[in-house]
């Protein structure tokens, strides 16, 4: 893990993330000694919730579920035309992200290193792992590896040994699940976890990810056993083997990747800070940026059902490519600014997440827009 200054490496994580969730004030997570009470306090009912800063929303089934601030975590049985607050949420600090596998078992991760857990549907959570508990299953797994005599591993373990001491104050900010027993968790500082259990138990990435200077990891994707994990600094590590062991993927960009997505064949897209966003055909080994029009950060991403591309930014324009992600129109509608995340409803309405709380697009305004720049002819190796 990286061996810089940890002030500096929380301002640059502090940066990203408020570049990611468009905080237009302090932010609401905890820090220092109020972060035990944070997660064992439960989230509070508020009238506000909906309109307050969310960072991602997910399908569960027919049903809609968005996480963000204090805790909170809404749910829409009715396409994201209304919402209202989750029975039971076990704690308040800020949740991150969310997925959810069936109509009934899903998990949200957060800050404090929170992993939680429904089983119905996101109506109730109970919380599976916390930074503390994390910190130790990175140390042990460094320790094992070091003890064997692994390269790198006795760096690792030291780091791993400074994360104990700091207490549960990293945040996971991504997580993906391929089924009710396997899934993975990243976050700040390299932070990688997977489960093969549902949740009960625990076991560090940390040796398997290439990332031996602890850059802070965004985002997951799971497609079939091929893992997709985007980060800082250009960071894009693959698996192609279910998550026993990664390799990097090198890109011509040194900035920020909130996420990326497999398309058709072995084309990537990854997309991030300053309105970058970068095209694979061939798996990586080269590289074309994408114009997108506005140097504004694209802060979400997903392919929709009908195979078509759709990018969010901060700017509140939403971004659709037809075309496998090689060019992008900028569809008309307006939804607000900061947006962090994106699901796609049961009748086909777009519902998304922001800085202002969630809103839902019509499906009939999927198709206007006025065509932007796509590929860069020049290209990138």
């Amino acid at each position: 893990m990286h061996a810089l200054n940890p002030l500096r490496r929380r301002s640059a994580l502090a940066v990203a993330m408020l570049s990611l969730a468009c905080l237009a004030g302090p932010s609401h997570a905890a820090s220092g000694p109020t972060v035990p009470d944070l997660l064992d306090l439960p989230a509070r009912e508020s009238a506000r919730a909906q309109h307050s800063l969310q960072l991602a929303v997910a399908r569960a089934g027919e049903r809609l579920v968005a996480v963000g601030e204090r805790g909170a975590v809404l749910l829409s049985d009715d396409a994201g035309r209304s919402w209202r607050q989750a029975k039971s949420v076990p704690v308040s600090v800020a949740l991150t992200d969310v997925h959810f596998v069936s109509a009934s078992h899903g998990w949200a991760v957060g800050h404090s290193g929170v992993v939680l857990h429904s089983a119905d549907g996101g109506e109730t959570w109970q919380r599976q792992l916390d930074g503390s508990q994390a910190a130790v299953v990175v140390r042990d797994d460094a320790k094992r590896r070091a003890e064997a005599g692994e390269e790198g591993a006795a760096a690792a373990l030291r780091s791993a040994e400074y994360l104990v001491t700091d207490g549960p104050d990293k945040p996971f900010l991504g997580v993906r699940f391929a089924d009710e027993l396997h899934g993975y968790v990243v976050g700040a500082y390299g932070l990688a976890l997977h489960t093969a259990d549902g949740g009960k138990s625990w076991q560090s990435l940390v040796g398997q990810v290439p990332n031996p200077r602890g850059k802070h990891l965004y985002q997951v994707q799971i497609e079939g056993s091929t893992l997709l994990i985007a980060g800082e600094q250009g960071a894009l590590f693959r698996s192609s083997d279910a998550g026993a062991s990664f390799a990097e993927i090198r890109t011509p960009y040194s900035g920020t990747f909130f996420g990326a997505l497999e398309l058709d064949g072995d084309a990537l897209l990854a997309f991030g800070l300053r309105g970058n966003a970068w095209r694979s055909e061939d798996g990586g080994a080269s590289w074309q940026q994408v114009k997108l029009g506005q140097p504004v950060t694209v802060s979400a991403g997903r392919r929709l059902q009908d195979g078509s591309v759709l990018l969010a930014d901060e700017g509140g324009r939403l971004l659709r490519s037809t075309d496998g992600a090689r060019s992008f129109v900028a569809l008309a509608v307006q939804p607000g600014t900061g947006l962090t995340g994106i699901a796609e409803a049961a009748d086909g309405a777009l519902v998304l997440s922001s800085a202002h709380g969630l809103s839902r697009v019509e499906p009939d305004a999927l198709t206007t827009g006025e065509r932007i720049s796509g590929i860069n002819a020049s290209g990138a190796k």
